[in-house]
């Protein structure tokens, strides 16, 4: 285009010249050997850009011939490499569609038309081939090859690298990813792996470094750079938190300052300041986080912040989480199990089913079992909740590639991958043809409630009253009764009370011989009702 603009603009040029010659007449004498020349001014204008155009056309003319042999062989030269490029690009297709026979004789034609030190791909092609074939030594040596090469370095090294991981050379593996993390910490794989394998060994400080060479070489966006680093920074707190409380917690706070509702580090953060005694600030920080994430272990270890707490006090504490985020199932269980513990019931009962209603999990259902027991005492409704926490789905916890974990980890236990658990609901529910009514209803499940024993009743007040006795040689006992239980007892008839069963008196010793077993009182010994007699 720029080419077409420039002879347009020389074609006027030259137009607008002669037109201005001609609107000009004029005469051009020129003495030459003693001879007169004149002519017009436009006509030696005319002669004098032929000439010129002349001199050029044999220029170009002499310089074609002159540099002929060098086209025809620069001609064949690039026919070559072009042929040799379509059998590259060919035998690459072939490699990922699996099709090694093609890839190998592509790889073999690319060799003929194209030398190897020109074009490194074909090393590429050749390994290719050679993983698929199973050739795995072959491919090894093609990449140490492209290792060596500063243009397929990386390639190279990407190549040994997976080499080392199929045969689970963990430490070469190593080696390798960290060796190209060095030289092209641009690398994302590189970079993950090299990161995952500091983790792996405990070098918290060099996984820290790595990540924010990534971020400054904006391998990873900053969303994903923050969330490894606070990964990282809890599990450097996890770490020093016996030996380093104060360390512990600025780490764990940093943490939270990239990710703020990253539990984990909330819960560091919080015990190593329940160890310096700063009870308030840790109470805070566990309410933000619960602000924004009601976990079940940020509510445990809210409610018993102070060890000297009583069960009232936890109740009260569990109370004021719940009115940070009502209806809340997490709130809810939190309260009904304190009011468990505090003997308050009917608080607990009416918080665990309020839960279970909103969502019918696993959790819920047994700590209806486990009030069930405390108040009534009655096997039967106890094992009716039991049910009923058997056929509802089971309870979020820390999962990670299909591991369960108690607590959370900052490595996968199966993969090495870097902040792979995750609080949900785990796997391995009990699958099968859903049957018509299997869906755990809490309603359901209060009207199929079988009604309370009134003898386990009885004796589960007796467990929860637990009377004080005096000692055994008192003639009275002092019994402290609860207003219902005491109503209870004078309604119930009172039975008499068993006569204490005299000691037997001791069996006599006949004195007989160590293998004489002596003489045998019948009395003492009445013969068995199934005994055969012979005589």
């Amino acid at each position: 285009m720029i080419r077409l603009l420039i002879f347009a603009i020389l074609v006027l040029a030259l137009g607008y010249g002669f037109s201005w010659l001609a609107d000009r007449p004029g005469d051009l004498s020129l003495v030459w050997g003693g001879q007169l020349y004149q002519t017009k001014l436009i006509v030696a204008a005319a002669i004098l850009i032929a000439i010129v155009a002349a001199v050029m056309i044999a220029w170009w003319f002499v310089r074609l011939i002159w540099t002929s042999p060098y086209s025809v062989t620069r001609y064949f030269r690039a026919r070559k490499r072009d042929r040799g490029y379509q059998a590259l690009s060919t035998g690459l297709i072939a490699a990922g569609a699996g099709n090694s026979l093609l890839a190998r004789k592509m790889a073999a034609r690319t060799r003929g038309l194209i030398r190897a030190d020109q074009e490194p791909l074909i090393n590429l092609l050749e390994a290719q081939a050679a993983l698929i074939e199973g050739k795995h030594d072959e491919a090894r040596q093609k990449f140490e090859l492209m290792a060596n090469d500063p243009e397929t370095r990386e390639l190279g090294l990407r190549g040994l690298y997976l080499e080392a991981k199929r045969l689970g050379a963990h430490e070469a593996a190593r080696q390798y990813a960290e060796k190209a993390a060095d030289q092209a910490p641009y690398l994302p794989w590189a970079a993950q792996a090299t990161l995952e394998y500091r983790s792996q060994s405990g070098r918290w400080d060099d996984a820290i470094k790595l990540l924010d060479q990534q971020k400054a070489a904006q391998v990873v966006d900053k969303t994903t750079a923050n969330r490894q680093r606070a990964v990282l920074l809890t599990a450097r707190a996890s770490d020093r938190l016996e030996n380093d409380p104060t360390g512990a917690r600025d780490d764990a706070l940093a943490a939270l300052k990239l990710v703020g509702d990253f539990v984990p580090a909330a819960l560091i953060a919080a015990k190593a300041l329940f160890r310096e005694d700063k009870v308030r600030k840790a109470a805070s920080t566990l309410e933000q986080v619960w602000k924004a994430h009601p976990h079940p272990e940020i509510g445990k270890a809210y409610v018993r912040a102070r060890s000297g707490d009583s069960v009232l006090d936890r109740l009260k504490r569990a109370e004021r989480l719940e009115a940070i985020r009502p209806n809340n199932v997490e709130a809810l269980l939190l309260t009904a199990k304190a009011a468990l513990d505090a003997g308050d019931f009917a608080k607990a009962r009416a918080k665990a089913e309020a839960a279970a209603r909103i969502d019918a999990r696993e959790g819920a259902f047994l700590l209806l079992a486990d009030i069930e027991e405390a108040e009534t005492g009655d096997q039967g409704r106890v094992r009716h909740w039991m049910a009923q926490a058997l056929r509802a789905p089971r309870d979020p916890a820390w999962v990670a590639d299909g591991f369960v974990s108690e607590k959370w980890l900052p490595l996968s236990p199966i993969t090495g991958r870097l902040d792979a658990f995750e609080w949900k609901a785990p796997f391995g529910q009990i699958e099968g043809p859903v049957e018509e009514g299997s869906t755990v209803s809490v309603d359901a499940a209060l009207k199929s409630l079988p009604p309370v024993n009134a003898a386990a009743s009885a004796t589960a007040h007796e467990k929860v009253t637990s009377p004080k006795v005096a000692s055994p040689a008192a003639d009275t006992y002092v019994m402290e009764l609860e207003p219902a239980v005491a109503k209870a007892a004078a309604s119930a008839p009172i039975a008499a009370p068993k006569p204490a069963q005299q000691d037997a008196e001791p069996r006599p010793f006949f004195g007989g011989a160590p293998d004489d077993p002596g003489v045998k009182d019948h009395k003492l010994e009445p013969e068995s009702k199934t005994r055969l007699k012979l005589f």
